[in-house]
């Protein structure tokens, strides 16, 4: 299962510098764990924090103008953390599987000379095989949309910026004059004809770059929750459909295909979620004469069934919730901002343990890594010290986080048998040294 062990983001809005895990360079850090959830105050940032990967989905989907100015986002400058003239910047630091070598992929974009967001750098780095530390080789560099690009599972080249200058222009004359015989091997000189697309988008879909391909599928399989109970009321046109989408009005559809190609699994999988939401005794679907679908909801205490449209809020979201955890083929990454609202609260235990039990699953068994945010004590009462980030507001304005792991005092509170989100509620959690 392909998993991120640390993400970096620079001057996007709060986020002026925040690191969660470990990167390529802070290798005595502990990396990410398969189920991550981020708690704050309102204001400090958990929002801004979710949609860093909402952003570069987007980026890769539709380019980087494009994913500044959607979601409401309002443009570059809107994005851009306040008061600082710099580039926004990403490192994605992930694992395509266990055993696999880390890859890094970094990304800058800025404003170009007529004040439009463009890629300012991109890059891709991982250790050959036989390497265990000291600099990773980059086997793809863009700057300003043109740079090289190295074939196959191994190549790269070695580049220390905080040590020497490196001068990506001039090796790329140097190899396309003959020069640099040794980088030439196996590498490519591209430039791109749209500077505010993804260098990972064009060079993803070829196969000769199977690193660039895996990182490219990685990202298009993120899965980012903006569910909304009105939109799974909807009445969709009949049709069965593969996956949730991100708002959820859909939800009948996915109910519909997995009745039809799992048959026997679907059965085991709503008696299980039936289970689960409170006076629910069955779920089922049915064609309406006009075509649409209609998701019918059995109560324990009455003959006749209620549909989607009359449901309330909480339980249309957790059969959702526990629906995506179910997928055949799950999305690599998950990622749910507050998944508490609506829910009663000694739900969130138990939904907490269920986003647990999915994250810890190999792919081969339908896992997903699961990145969530949350301000609901009740729900990190499931957690652990090391799954649970604090996010703060610093001094300056700007978001700061730590693990709740790196306080010693809360890593022995929790096991003395104190739960984590009581500890939050009682302020525990707070940064005494910023306070």
């Amino acid at each position: 299962m392909a998993k991120i062990d640390g993400f970096r983001v620079k001057n996007y809005r709060a986020l002026h510098d925040i690191t969660l895990g470990k990167l390529w360079n802070t290798q005595k850090t502990k990396p990410l764990t398969s189920m991550t959830a981020v708690i704050g105050k309102n204001g400090v940032g958990k929002s801004t924090l979710f949609d860093t990967f909402g952003f570069l989905a987007d980026c890769l989907k539709g380019g980087v103008e494009e994913a500044c100015d959607s979601r409401g986002r309002g443009g570059f400058e809107r994005i851009r953390s306040q008061g600082q003239d710099g580039s926004v910047e990403f490192q994605l630091y992930y694992k395509q599987d266990g055993n696999a070598r880390p890859i890094t992929y970094e990304l800058a974009i800025d404003l170009d000379s007529s004040g439009r967001p463009y890629v300012k750098k991109e890059r891709l780095r991982q250790r050959r095989r036989e390497q265990d530390r000291g600099w990773p080789f980059s086997f793809l560099m863009l700057n300003e949309g043109r740079g090289i690009v190295w074939k196959g599972e191994q190549e790269g080249k070695k580049v220390e910026e905080d040590k020497a200058e490196f001068d990506l222009f001039s090796l790329i004359e140097r190899i396309q004059s003959g020069d640099a015989v040794e980088e030439s091997k196996e590498t490519e000189v591209v430039e791109l004809d749209d500077k505010r697309k993804l260098g990972i988008a064009t060079l993803g879909a070829l196969k000769q770059h199977p690193r660039i391909s895996a990182f490219r599928r990685f990202i298009e399989g993120w899965y980012l929750s903006y569910f909304t109970p009105d939109a799974a009321r909807s009445l969709p046109l009949a049709g069965p459909q593969k996956h949730l989408n991100i708002h959820g009005d859909n939800l009948g559809n996915v109910v519909q295909f997995m009745e039809r190609e799992h048959p026997r699994k679907f059965q085991t999988i709503l008696e299980k979620i039936s289970g689960k939401i409170p006076g629910i005794n069955s779920i089922s679907t049915e064609k309406s004469p006009d075509g649409r679908l209609l998701l019918r909801f059995n109560d324990r205490g009455f003959q006749e069934p209620f549909y989607a449209q009359q449901m309330s809020d909480g339980t249309l979201k957790i059969f959702a919730y526990l629906l995506l955890l179910e997928d055949p083929s799950p999305p690599p990454f998950l990622c749910i901002e507050e998944p508490e609202n609506g829910l009663y609260h000694k739900l969130l235990e138990t939904l907490a343990r269920e986003f647990r039990e999915h994250a810890t699953r190999t792919r081969r068994r339908g896992g997903s890594q699961v990145f969530i945010t949350t301000h609901q004590p009740y729900f990190v009462d499931a957690l652990t010290p090391e799954e649970v980030w604090v996010l703060e507001k610093g001094k300056d304005g700007f978001a700061m986080i730590r693990r709740a792991s790196e306080d010693p005092l809360i890593e022995n509170l929790v096991s003395e048998g104190l739960p984590l989100g009581g500890l939050w509620y009682s302020d525990y959690l707070d940064n005494r040294d910023n306070g």
